[in-house]
């Protein structure tokens, strides 16, 4: 049969997807009896509060090669896709979306809010779906999961209950980082830390002089602290009592010694504010002190501030340092001071930090069975430095704030506040609960998963929840290997935002130069954990290498004219030497995939297929040198290593190639393996 002219992707590609659909080889229960040994890898849930975007369309493509050719080499084969409620990403997507629309989630219900994001969701996540579908992947729709499905949340629930019984999960009312303008506390992964120039005020607070960066949090001070071996202040005793003058009048102080001061930093001796500062917090816990808050919870004074209460921060402390120079308690001010602020990884909002009530985890316990099994090598890191960076986070853990004062998520039980869990805290579960953990065949066939593959980003907020909730529910360890890959740049090796106006969307270059280009083009010189610039010219370049693979294809399905699939083959000795070579070839790449050099794989079949079978090959078969078995070997064998990496136009070739035994798809056809 022979093929049109042209490679027309748009018309191919959305009539093969279907017929992979229609196969129902997606589904690992409806392979071929040869697929037996269970292959999986669970989809990092997307988030589902917006588009794909090129760093997703990286992902799909590294796991569908991954799923394909696992697949091919007989593994029953199940890559399970997901969606994220994403909590508080999701409604700051929302939010925005009502500030358009003159509204504001303050004035609404809670259910009322949930909701509408609820309906927001579910308009994406179809959207999601069909975009994912777009890239090619062939996961397992029929097991598709999203973080609020009941299931999901039910094991959620039952972990958080596990978790309290055992001591493990606690309510207590600690110093948090709180965001003014979301009115929610973040954990410390979801704060940046941004260097800050601000003034650097030194104030006379009775006999000792101060220094600070935020005069505002002062009001309260009643505490002054020295290290006890600080020889400057030696003259001071624990618990001696100081009156003086400070912002509003007369104060008594009392001196209290302790060893987290810094004796080199400012003058050695400090005033603390436990309510708005973890360091002030620790002293005043470890010295039973009192707390008392000077900041309210959207960032303003409150009445102990007196003639500065309801004013913003930044309003009120020009005014503060104005009053304090009147009563002569400003000795100097720096303008310069460099210093290390947080802030919320969403708006930049600086964060306050408050004392609140929450819901905490104790990570310390989870941490050390994590520690354990990545020491013994039970999970492979790829690249293998982070290993290093997982363990040095979980060496140094520090409990974990697990509530937050949002509507959209899962309501932690029994909270009158109604607050949800922190949305990793359901996502940390996901690689057990969406094979129904703990009874379902399918968590018994497929749990632990072969390879999770995510953004080195997440090596904290979700890897290694992962691990520790894995192996605290099921005793095991959630995969056997971690795939980092880096982010994906643009063409200048910038990071894409959407202010820079630089963001690539995968979908529009799959309308220009078709998914196979794009996913090619994603993979090549794409190694693990490093990031990648995305050049639009490289994507043009593969869509040269599908139109190459079409002409190759078609001339070869032109001349097998009086070809016989089922007759004996008649191999000359270069026909020979050309399939050995070719075998040769096969066995490196195979080495390649198996150690996951995807980049290098790719690269190998291109240069293949271009320079030896189109320049040498075909060249050689114009002159009768290369018989008409070889030739159609060469083509079916060359497109089957290339399916996982460019899945659509190999498909439609291999549809009609005349070849013996001949699969429905080219899917489950063997990998070389000779």
């Amino acid at each position: 049969m022979e093929l049109p002219p042209q490679y027309n992707a748009k018309e191919v590609e959305d009539k093969i997807y279907q017929l992979w659909e229609k196969s129902g080889f997606f589904n690992p229960d409806n392979l071929p009896a040869r697929h037996k040994k269970p292959f999986i890898i669970i989809m990092p849930p997307t988030n589902a509060n917006g588009n794909l975007h090129a760093g997703h369309a990286l992902v799909i493509t590294i796991e569908d090669i991954m799923t394909r050719y696992k697949r091919m080499r007989g593994f029953k084969a199940l890559w399970l896709p997901g969606l994220d409620h994403a909590g508080f990403e999701t409604q700051v997507v929302y939010e925005k979306q009502l500030e358009k629309e003159g509204r504001s989630r303050f004035k609404m219900q809670p259910e009322e809010l949930y909701k509408e994001i609820w309906d927001f969701t579910q308009k994406n996540k179809a959207n999601i779906n069909g975009q994912v579908r777009k890239i090619g992947a062939s996961c397992d729709w029929s097991r598709e999961k999203f973080t609020l499905d009941d299931d999901i949340v039910k094991t959620v629930n039952s972990t958080f209950e596990k978790l309290k019984k055992d001591d493990l999960v606690y309510k207590g009312k600690k110093i948090i980082n709180w965001c003014p303008k979301h009115q929610t506390s973040l954990s410390d992964l979801e704060t940046k830390d941004e260097e800050k120039v601000d003034k650097f005020y030194y104030l006379k607070y009775g006999p000792f002089v101060i220094a600070t960066a935020r005069p505002e949090t002062k009001f309260g001070d009643k505490y002054v602290v020295m290290h006890p071996k600080d020889k400057r202040y030696a003259k001071y005793k624990e618990g001696q009592k100081i009156d003086l003058e400070w912002i509003n009048g007369p104060i008594t102080a009392t001196v209290i010694k302790d060893e987290a001061i810094d004796m080199d930093f400012g003058t050695g001796v400090m005033t603390i504010t436990p309510w708005h500062d973890a360091v002030d917090f620790e002293i005043a816990e470890r010295h039973n002190l009192e707390k008392e808050q000077i900041i309210d919870f959207y960032g303003k004074l409150l009445p102990i501030a007196e003639e500065f209460s309801g004013m913003k921060i930044l309003e009120a402390r020009p005014k503060i340092i104005e009053k304090l120079q009147t009563k002569g308690l400003v000795e100097k001010i720096e303008d310069d001071y460099k210093h290390v602020v947080k802030t919320c990884y969403k708006c930049n909002t600086l964060i306050e930090p408050q004392i609140k009530e929450q819901w905490f985890l104790k990570m310390k316990p989870l941490a050390e069975p994590a520690i354990k099994a990545i020491k013994k090598g039970e999970i492979k890191f790829i690249p293998e430095h982070y290993k290093k960076i997982a363990l040095h986070w979980l060496n140094n853990i520090i409990d974990w704030n697990i509530s937050r004062q949002i509507a959209w998520g899962i309501p932690i039980p029994g909270d009158e506040e109604r607050q949800v869990f922190d949305t990793w805290f359901s996502s940390g579960q996901w690689p057990y609960a969406v094979l129904g953990f703990p009874n379902s065949k399918d968590f018994k066939t497929f749990y632990p998963t072969d390879v999770m593959e995510t953004g080195g980003d997440l090596i904290f907020f979700w890897v290694s929840r992962m691990i520790m909730f894995s192996l605290y529910n099921t005793k095991k360890i959630p995969f056997k290997n971690v795939y980092m890959h880096g982010l994906v740049l643009d063409a200048k090796g910038q990071k894409m935002s959407k202010s820079k106006g630089n963001v690539i969307n995968p979908l529009d270059l799959i309308e220009k130069y078709g998914t196979d280009a794009l996913r090619m083009g994603l993979v090549v010189g794409n190694t693990p954990g490093t990031s990648l610039p995305l050049d639009e010219n490289k994507i043009k370049g593969y869509r040269n290498f599908a139109t190459k693979i079409w002409n190759a294809s078609r001339f070869v399905m032109m001349n097998l004219e009086d070809y016989d699939p089922l007759a004996k083959a008649k191999l000359s000795a270069s026909d020979k030497k050309l399939l050995k070579d070719f075998e040769k070839q096969a066995k490196e790449i195979t080495k390649e995939m198996d150690n996951f050099k995807f980049y290098s794989a790719a690269e190998k079949i291109y240069h293949y297929f271009w320079h030896t079978f189109c320049d040498k090959i075909i060249e050689d078969s114009k002159q009768k040198k290369v018989g008409q078995h070889t030739l159609i070997t060469l083509l079916s064998e060359s497109l089957k290593i290339m399916h996982p990496f460019m899945p659509f136009i190999t498909e439609e070739i291999y549809q009609q190639l005349p070849i013996k035994g001949k699969k429905e798809s080219i899917m489950i056809e063997e990998w070389i393996t000779r």
